[in-house]
């Protein structure tokens, strides 16, 4: 599913993330991209397809993936999911997708027609996941979806196993709709947070027993929040069941584990669950230092995209920052 042709002019930073020693036999060549939080505003909207072709271009890539957050200002209507969608479909490799905040979450906000976000959750799900158990882009794959949440989904590649999880930033929705009126989350919000949590920690632990099942080298999770970077009781509620699971699992795994994650906006690489600070907020008694984190460039000014290379060494994957033109 590669192609051949156009060069890449690329800003390149190599990044060795992971510190636990591979497994297995050495893989075959794969990379695969990893974008989010864009495009976002009408200049953004406009360069979104050259974009996609300048992926499309680079002869090592056979994935790609986008890590949520398609609009701001926000645009909850249906019609611009179909845009962005259609938008989708012209990655030429597979394409995983998992949704962000501003799709649905955040669609409560009075400038965006204070809409029902479990309405417009429904209506993401319609649009971008019409055939649970396949890709989005021009030649999709099958992957493994999880009942009832067709946009958490794992599957392996080249001696790794993927799963992407649907969790948000605004708290994974958490924060009141205060533009429906509310001051606190409603009922059906809670219940709608806490199945979703649930159906993540349930699909990460299947991820996990995949990779031990199938002796992959590491696990690569793909979601849209920086669990890594707020504060508050809201906060540690919405993410705090998927993070100690996360921990759990990566230790009992102990090989290299890679969290990807948007909603930041700001590229950074790091081990949070040795530093104090994460271990205290979320809880967690034992540091896990096989968990490596690595949020994706996004918002309005943007100007690049993570390659991902599979590599015969300790670290399993190497991170390269690729300029857009």
């Amino acid at each position: 599913m590669g192609r051949r042709g156009l060069s890449i002019l690329a800003a390149c930073a190599a990044l060795a993330v992971g510190l636990s020693p591979a497994a297995g036999a050495p893989a075959a060549p794969f990379s695969f991209a990893v974008i989010g939080d864009m495009p976002y505003g009408h200049p953004q909207l406009r360069v979104f397809l050259e974009r996609i072709s300048q992926i499309n271009a680079d002869p090592q890539v056979q994935l790609a993936s986008h890590l949520g957050d398609i609009s701001v200002p926000l645009n909850c209507s249906g019609s611009y999911y179909a845009r962005i969608k259609s938008g989708f479909d012209q990655f030429a490799d597979p394409l995983v997708y998992t949704p962000g905040d501003n799709e649905w979450a955040d669609c409560h906000q009075a400038r965006v027609g204070a809409g029902n976000p479990l309405d417009r959750l429904a209506a993401v799900r319609s649009v971008f996941f019409p055939r649970p158990g396949r890709t989005l882009g021009r030649n999709p794959a099958e992957v493994t979806p999880q009942p009832g949440y067709p946009e958490n989904v794992f599957f392996s590649r080249a001696g790794i196993t993927f799963g992407a999880v649907h969790m948000v930033g605004s708290s994974n929705d958490l924060r009141p709709w205060v533009g429906l009126g509310q001051r606190a989350p409603t009922a059906a919000q809670r219940a709608e947070v806490a199945a979703r949590t649930t159906a993540g920690i349930a699909l990460v632990r299947s991820v996990f027993a995949q990779a031990k099942n199938s002796n992959s080298r590491a696990v690569v999770l793909l979601t849209q929040a920086d669990m890594f970077s707020g504060k508050g009781a809201a906060y540690r509620a919405g993410y705090q069941p998927l993070v100690r699971a996360l921990a759990a699992e990566s230790v009992s795994f102990g090989r290299p584990v890679y969290l990807f994650n948007g909603d930041s906006h700001t590229f950074r690489s790091d081990n949070p669950l040795v530093l104090p600070k994460w271990l205290a907020f979320y809880g967690i008694t034992k540091a896990v230092p096989n968990l490596s984190r690595v949020t994706v460039q996004g918002g309005s000014s943007v100007n690049e995209w993570l390659r991902v290379t599979v590599v015969d060494e300790a670290s399993v994957l190497r991170v390269e920052r690729i300029a857009f033109r």
